[in-house]
């Protein structure tokens, strides 16, 4: 069986990396565009649901 070392001993000469946020990169206005998007969702869904109810309008059975 192989002989298996510890975390300590693994990580013993790791030095962590800094490391910058570029927004070419990593996407900057992504959120921006999701959240037109959802807005925008939310505006039509609105607008059909009022639709909807105009349509249908009022239904109720008289007797």
């Amino acid at each position: 069986m192989p002989d298996r070392k510890s975390a300590q001993e693994m990580f013993k000469d790791y030095t962590p990396e800094v490391m910058y946020y570029d927004p070419e990169v990593d996407g900057g206005s992504d959120h921006l565009i999701r959240e037109d998007l959802l807005s925008e969702k939310e505006r039509l869904k609105k607008l059909i649901m009022k639709r909807k109810m105009d349509i249908k309008g009022d239904n109720r059975v008289r007797r």
